[in-house]
């Protein structure tokens, strides 16, 4: 699948490769030379955590270059009155009488437990472009859907989100 990324996502992607193959691909080459230098391979639990290790990181570089290769970039950019992506949205969700507080974000971003919920998803979907007063009908299948109510939107700071890991 190819991810939708913002030109923030994608420079905060390539700051993670660097990271990796700047600073922890050496420290691992190191930990694995050392644990060999203690001898007997089969036995040495060093040796195949610091392999394991190694192995992990060259994994999620792969993984992160693929993303930025197969990247489709977006703007972030929307209307100072929309619901747009970084945004926090104040939502009244009318069959619970109560409202929450939303960040939208990209799918690399999303973190429901920490309020940030992607455009990707059924609720980030619905809200997306709307503006504050809007009544929005959120679409979870054929047989289910609520209603919430825009309240507020502000631009969100540009706080350090971390790209989730999978």
């Amino acid at each position: 699948m190819r991810e939708k990324l913002t030109k923030s996502d994608v420079q905060k992607i390539q700051e993670e490769i660097d990271h990796r193959k700047l600073v922890v691909r050496p420290e691992c080459l190191e930990a694995v030379k050392e644990a060999r230098a203690q001898g007997d391979l089969s036995e040495n639990f060093e040796y195949h955590a610091a392999k394991r290790e190694k192995n992990i990181n060259e994994s999620r570089i792969r993984y992160l270059e693929n993303m930025l290769k197969n990247a489709i970039i977006i703007s972030d950019a929307s209307k100072e009155d929309e619901v747009g992506l970084n945004k926090n949205v104040t939502l009244y969700m009318e069959d619970d009488d109560e409202e929450e507080v939303y960040k939208l974000v990209t799918s690399i971003r999303g973190n429901s437990m920490n309020n940030m919920i992607s455009t990707e998803s059924p609720l980030g979907k619905a809200i997306l472009h709307h503006k504050v007063g809007d009544r929005v009908e959120v679409k979870i299948s054929d047989t289910y859907s609520y209603f919430v109510v825009v309240r507020k939107i502000e631009q969100s700071g540009d706080e350090e989100d971390q790209i989730r890991k999978f």
